[in-house]
């Protein structure tokens, strides 16, 4: 945006802070603080108005922002022994004890105005950096009078030095140019290279014209009401008061006295008021003004006022901010699972559909189901022999009418069909078909208004039509419908080879299209909008493959021009037509609208995209293109992209000079040392530059070009400029005027929120602030109040979509500029930073739900900070763990999303092999998910070392040796046998996996609960177990792969240390397999009963779970509930099998078996399967119909048919988990006969509950038998002992104080689990809890009805937010362990839940 528009945006009165005009960085300089300020004083008027317009316009009732209130602030004072003549134009406390007084003198008529300037500050370097400000134009003149040693300063400032005063520095200026109406300086000790600025921008004195110029002279008060509302438009129509609405009328009063002093005539004035601008809009606003003022002043008399120092941002409810739109990959068997578990409700259409589908045995080649309003269009296609039919179907109930046609050459295209193809009843209409829709339905169960279309397999592509019901015309978001002939359903997920996981039709077509869109820019934007729809189609991936093709042009991977010349007016109107359709997508598919910023950002409204993200893309360019990959480029790559800074103008421009002086290595260190950079700061920076520039001659002109062009990218980020032309073209400001800048809305968007204009006004004002945190909060309160308009349907919405991710790419660089203000933080400013960062992503994100969770973590943290509460730091560590939970699971989705069509898509174009291969990454690191890792990591040890969490947390306490094996997950290599003992380094560990074979010691940054499957593992199996929370320690672990170390762990630290293969034959003997007792199972029989009550539990009948449920019934005390259990026995599988109605399950069965022994572990899964195909004797029906009846537990049955098979299939899955693979491998660790195990099933009715707990009665950690361990979760335990992410609540008890309960880690699990009132079906073996065997956990129990998972808000949570909530429920549970272990007198392993505050206790068994 030029400097006119610019000021015409940002214009202030006296003493304004600007956009530094010299050329210097303007967050490179420090910021004083104005202690006072004494403004010229006004001109009397002869006839004071106190109205904006005669007797037609009323005063506008507004409220103005004024500056903040300033305090005092003691330092070093200046005498203020000023002639009489003189008047206090302003006064500053620079930097603390630093004061600058400016006086200004114009007492004689006709004399220069003198200007005197005092600082206390006694340094021999102090100069003036000045100039002279005529008709308010930014640009600095330059007057011909000037102090002695004045010199010019790149022909854009003069630089004067301060004479010596005593201890302070003074400077006289002298002023005869009567056209100059302020000055503006900065002022600089040059010997230090220190700047002081006025608030962020420059010193600003007006000059006081003199009296007898306009003594004598009036202004008809109709041009003073246009100035008036002028200069309130000017302003972002901002709120007044009645007072400060008289000053600014006075101050319109007073610049047209001036301009009348400068020699403009009335008339002139008058012409010049009420013209009309070239585009026929008249500026003079007594009839629209009047609209407006009246407008503006019925606002709220409560409107927010801006200050210059920081705004007051408002409470919000951030639920509002909610977006649960997400896309995911279809997972088709556990989706097939689902439906097979779960019934659904088919719609109307949908039953339609399904008979269809099954007639005839035809195929599906199409198939949609369209929203209309509340009702539904089905759009079935599908091909019988040689016959392509086409069903339509809709619950309207109005009569509706079919217009269609047929598409022969290309999709969309309307031909008429011919006469043989015709339903009957059809009306040809000038080459379109009328159908209208019959009354069909199957049974009673649903009815719609349908038709079928039917012909012979021709050369037929599609069917495009349009609906009309009562007058009504019915199209597809503003187009036609359109049914292909040719779509398989699926095709996309199902595709398998080169191009799985994208839509590869589409990046086919992207391929072949690639040669014709290499001309320019206009062909590749036509193209791609020709392909959006279906791109659209095909989903998210299909979309992701279109901001694939779009980044790889944004970071040149692609010719942008190949000799052909076009218009910009023709790019434009190309990029307007694609960017419009976007607009619309955005609006109708709201569960794609981050892929659809992201395409938007790459795009941009004139091919610049988001140049926040060109720093990152453009340095790669030129390290390609120039051959400077290594040395001093690389580094400075590298801090570009980890924290770009106002720095990086300077480094470009000091390469640039380097470059143009052949070379010399000194011009490189000058420009660096006169813009403020040292050696030493370039190697403070997060990502240091050590090395000097060095190239080759060959390369100087390809540089100097590059980097000529990289420089705009630069400034365009640390200018604001980007930003500036987003506000522009929603505000609709023009820089059109004469004498002065006058802002003339034109077509600003319509319903912006008022708030936002003052908003946008102050992030301008601070958007080169080097305190950016002030100005952070001034971006996210303008993206709060846009955020509403963004998910409304309007014809400007992509102009505020572009505005949107202007302010979000601020915030990401103003993020990356204030890693130096945090260097020194406290863990408040940090968690303070984090929030406001994360409120940003979430601003940005589709499915936000667990980010907004995390904020108002975040937000919770700090209040406890604030109040000095106990704990604060334990809490905010685990919302620290939960946010980096989320940025894990964020950029897994963009990996999973986007790698595959970069990879398939850039192999087909030829582009860069590394470029590929980091495409996710880079994407992942240009959005605010990086910032927000960043500050993470600099407050992760900082809470650890408040909350004296050290760097480990030990699960498992055993000494070991063994040699180090890096892998990623610990799921990959859990049925792996390591030869020699092996210390496992594992990124991933989710908690449910088994140990390996030869592994003496777990490692792992990740956190899985301490009583989670794999923690009970490691313990049983005498594996050492701890996770890592320093990643420089993980690091030197990784390092050590393949060497030989001794792990020494006490219960809070781990101690390791290389040692020689002698140590290796003790320490490992203690771990051997050959320790582990040979275990024997004896084989159940089938004892004739189908189910049992609990009080028939017998260890012949069922395991170790049901009866100890049996035994502490009635024996516990009566807070403690029970729930109530029957079960199916020991030999029922076996039983159910032999049946003759299963007898072909039964053979495949044996098959399948024997393909396992012979060591074909794929044939589990078929197993698993072919169990699942048992159909369920009638006698077992009635005998567990019975026991459940007669134990008061509700029979599934009575709700139909189909919930008892329900039922059925749960327990089939609990009967065919003996073949799952955890718990076939460690059957076969213990030398275990498989065949020998049986399988009970324990059924009891589900407790749906509020929170879920496990207990250890003896600290597994510690061992230590005086206290009990416990962990928490809400919702159903699944969560706890499954493969969830997350930490549960975790809590110590001492047995001898067992209400005074100490938690040790607040939780951090994302989601809970919760289900509707059902049954669980719970495995029972008779291979559990063997002495010296843990088998609890290995096999499955299953729900009658699938869980529900729900994104958990800690921060409204009792158990985490009220102290005596908390100490109430979590000494309950350490009650009730103490109790059970009390009734078996040894230490037990306890499951429970709590329901509405009661404890119930499920399970228990000798804790291993």
């Amino acid at each position: 945006m030029s400097n006119s528009v610019s000021h015409n945006l940002l214009q202030q009165n006296l003493l304004q802070s600007k956009i530094n005009s010299s050329g210097i960085p303007a967050n490179t300089l420090l910021q004083p603080k104005c202690i006072h300020q004494v403004p010229a004083q006004p001109r009397k008027s002869s006839s004071l108005s106190k109205k904006f317009c005669g007797n037609s316009l009323q005063k506008p009732k507004l409220a103005m922002g004024s500056r903040r209130p300033v305090t005092f602030v003691p330092c070093a004072v200046l005498t203020t022994d000023q002639h009489s003549d003189q008047q206090l134009a302003g006064k500053y406390n620079l930097d603390g004890n630093i004061e600058l007084q400016v006086y200004v003198d114009a007492s004689s008529p006709g004399s220069a105005t003198k200007v005197d300037i005092q600082v206390s500050y006694g340094g021999d370097s102090l100069v003036l950096h000045w100039g002279g400000i005529k008709d308010r134009k930014e640009k600095w003149v330059l007057p011909s009078r000037r102090p002695d040693g004045t010199k010019e300063y790149k022909n854009r400032a003069l630089r004067t030095p301060f004479a010596k005063s005593g201890s302070n520095s003074v400077l006289k200026i002298e002023i005869d140019d009567p056209a100059i109406q302020a000055i503006e300086f900065l002022i600089v000790d040059e010997s230090q290279n220190r700047w002081f600025k006025n608030n962020g921008g420059n010193f600003h004195v007006k000059l006081p014209l003199e009296e007898k110029l306009i003594s004598n002279v009036s202004v008809p008060e109709d041009l003073v009401q246009i100035q008036a509302y002028l200069r309130w438009e000017r302003k972002g129509k901002q709120m007044y008061t009645p007072e400060q609405e008289k000053v600014e009328y006075e101050a319109a009063r007073t610049e047209l006295l001036e301009e009348v002093a400068r020699g403009a005539s009335i008339q002139e004035l008058q012409a010049r008021l009420t013209k009309k601008t070239d585009s026929g809009n008249s500026q003079e606003p007594s009839h629209a003004g009047n609209k407006e003022v009246s407008k503006a002043a019925k606002k709220h008399e409560s409107k927010q006022v801006f200050r210059t120092g920081r705004i007051k941002r408002k409470q919000r409810d951030l639920m509002k901010i909610l977006n649960k739109h997400a896309t995911k990959p279809v997972d088709e068997a556990k989706l097939a699972n689902e439906e097979s578990t779960k019934p659904k409700a088919l719609k109307a259409v949908e039953l339609f559909a399904k008979a269809k589908e099954e007639q005839d045995g035809a195929s599906v080649l199409n198939k949609k189901i369209y929203r209309l309003g509340d009702k539904d269009l089905l759009v079935l296609v599908t091909k019988v022999a040689d016959k392509i039919k086409v069903h339509l179907a809709t619950d309207i109930k109005e009569p509706i009418n079919l217009h269609w046609a047929l598409s022969v050459n290309k999709a969309g295209e309307w031909l008429e069909p011919p006469p043989n193809v015709l339903p009957q009843g059809s009306v040809s209409l000038n080459g379109v078909v009328e159908t209208q829709f019959v009354s069909s339905s199957v049974d009673s169960t649903y009815e719609v208004q349908s038709l079928e279309i039917e012909m012979q397999e021709e050369s037929f592509k599609g069917m495009p039509f349009v609906l009309c019901s009562s007058g009504n015309w019915i199209k597809n978001q503003r187009s036609d419908f359109y049914a292909d002939f040719g779509v398989a359903v699926k095709k996309v997920q199902k595709d398998a080879g080169d191009g799985k996981g994208t839509a590869k039709d589409l990046l086919d077509k992207i391929a072949d299209l690639e040669s014709e869109a290499q001309k320019s820019f206009m062909h590749r934007f036509n193209i791609a909008a020709d392909l959006i729809n279906q791109a659209k189609d095909a989903g998210e991936l299909g979309l992701a493959g279109i901001l694939v093709w779009m980044r790889f042009m944004a970071t040149r991977q692609l010719i942008w021009n190949k000799n052909y010349n076009v218009k910009p007016r023709e790019i434009s109107k190309a990029q307007d037509r694609l960017t419009g359709l976007l607009q619309n997508i955005y609006t109708s598919h709201p569960q794609y609208r981050e892929l659809l910023r992201m395409i938007l950002s790459t795009v941009g409204r004139g091919g610049e995209g988001d140049v926040g993200q060109r720093i990152r893309d453009e340095i790669l360019v030129i390290q390609r293109n120039c051959e400077c990959k290594g040395g001093m480029m690389e580094e400075w790559h590298q801090k570009l992209h980890n924290n770009t800074s106002p720095d990086d103008v300077v480094i470009c421009q000091a390469l640039i000079d380097y470059i143009k002086s052949d070379f010399d290595i000194g011009v490189y260190w000058k420009t660096l040392n006169k813009n403020g950079i040292t050696k030493e700061r370039l190697l403070s920076y997060d990502r240091a530059i050590h090395n000097e520039p060095s190239f080759r001659a060959d390369q100087k002109e390809r540089l100097l070009h590059d980097l000529g062009n990289y420089m705009r990218t630069l400034k365009a980020v640390h200018s604001g400029a980007d930003l500036e032309s987003a506000i522009t073209n929603c505000l609709g400001y023009s820089a059109q005027g004469q004498g002065f800048m006058v802002g003339v809305q034109i077509n600003p968007v319509s319903g912006l929120p008022s708030e936002v204009p003052g908003l946008l006004q102050f992030v301008m004002e601070h958007v080169e602030d080097k305190n950016v945190e002030v100005l952070i909060e001034g971006l996210l309160e303008a993206r709060q109040e846009l955020w509403a308009l963004l998910s409304k349907p309007n014809d400007r919405l992509k102009d505020l979509l572009f505005l949107d991710i202007a302010l979000d790419s601020t915030v990401r660089t103003a993020i990356e500029r204030g890693y130096e203000e945090l260097n020194n933080a406290g863990p408040e400013k940090i968690m303070y930073f984090i929030s406001m960062v994360l409120e940003n992503l979430a601003l940005s994100s589709d499915d936000n739900e667990d980010l907004i969770y995390c904020l108002k973590g975040w937000n919770h943290a700090l209040n406890m900070l604030k109040g000095n509460t106990d704990n604060w730091a334990l809490y905010a560590k685990s919302i620290l763990d939960r946010t980096r939970l989320a940025l894990a699971n964020k950029a897994e989705s963009y990996h999973s999303i986007l790698q595959p069509s970069a990879e398939y898509l850039g192999s087909k174009l030829g582009v860069d092999q590394q470029a590929l291969s980091i495409f996710t990454e880079e994407v992942i690191r240009a959005g605010s998910a990086a910032s927000l890792s960043a500050l993470v990591n600099r407050l992760d040890p900082v809470l650890r070392k408040t909350a004296n969490l050290g760097s480990w947390q030990v699960i498992s306490p055993v000494e070991v040796v063994g040699y180090v094996v890096v892998v990623d997950e610990l799921l990959t290599v859990q049925n792996k046998v390591y030869e020699k003992p092996t210390i496992l380094v594992a990124r991933s560990v989710r908690g449910e996996e088994e140990i390996p074979d030869g592994t003496v010691a777990v490692l792992t940054p990740d956190m899985p609960d301490v009583l989670s499957h794999v923690s009970v593992r490691a313990r049983n199996s005498k594996v050492c177990f701890a996770t890592c929370f320093d990643s420089n320690i993980l690091a030197d672990l990784q390092a050590c792969e393949g060497k030989l170390l001794r792990v020494k762990p006490t219960p809070a630290d781990v101690v390791y240390s290389e040692v020689n293969e002698s140590e290796l034959g003790d320490a490992s003997s203690t771990n051997s397999n050959e320790d582990i007792p040979a275990l024997t199972l004896v084989k159940k029989q089938f004892t004739g009963r189908y189910a049992i009550s609990s009080d028939e539990f017998t260890s012949e009948m069922v395991g170790a779970k049901s009866r100890n449920i049996s035994y502490i019934k009635g024996k516990l005390p009566s807070w403690v509930g029970i729930p109530t259990s029957v079960a199916l026995p020991f030999g029922v599988f076996e039983k159910v099998l032999s049946e003759d109605s299963n007898k072909a399950v039964a053979d495949k069965l044996e098959i399948l078996k024997k393909k396992l022994k012979e060591g074909d572990f794929g044939s589990l899964g078929e197993i698993r399967e072919t169990v699942l195909q048992l159909t369920a004797p009638p006698p077992l029906v009635q005998e567990l119909k019975t026991k459940m009846q007669s134990s008061g537990m509700p029979w599934p049955g009575d709700e139909g048919e189909q919930r008892w098979e329900q039922a059925w299939l749960a327990i089939k899955k609990v009967w065919a988990s003996k073949w799952n693979e955890r718990a076939y491998f460690s059957t076969r660790k213990v030398k275990l006969d498989h065949d020998y195990l049986c399988m009970a099933v324990l059924v009891q009715e589900i407790i749906n509950a509020d929170y879920a707990f496990v207990i250890h009665t003896t600290n597994p950690s510690s061992g230590d038998s005086s206290e009990i361990y416990a962990e928490v979760v809400k919702g159903l335990g699944e969560t706890l002992v499954g493969a969830y992410p997350g930490r549960a609540l975790s809590f110590i008890s001492k047995k001898n104080a067992l209400d005074s309960p100490q938690v040790l880690g607040y939780p951090s699990k994302p989601i809970g689990l919760f289900i509707r009132r059902s049954i669980i079906f719970r495995s029972d073996s008779n291979g559990e809890d063997l002495e010296g065997y843990a088998g609890a956990g290995l096999y499955d129990s299953v729900p009658m009805d699938a869980e529900e998972e729900v994104v958990l808000d800690y921060s409204s949570d009792p158990l985490v937010t009220d102290g005596n909530f908390q100490k109430t429920i979590l000494s309950s549970i350490a009650r009730a362990g103490s109790a059970i272990e009390e009734l078996y007198g040894s230490a037990q392993d306890i499951e429970g839940v709590i329901r509405d505050g009661k404890l119930y206790v499920v399970q228990t068994r000798p804790q291993m």
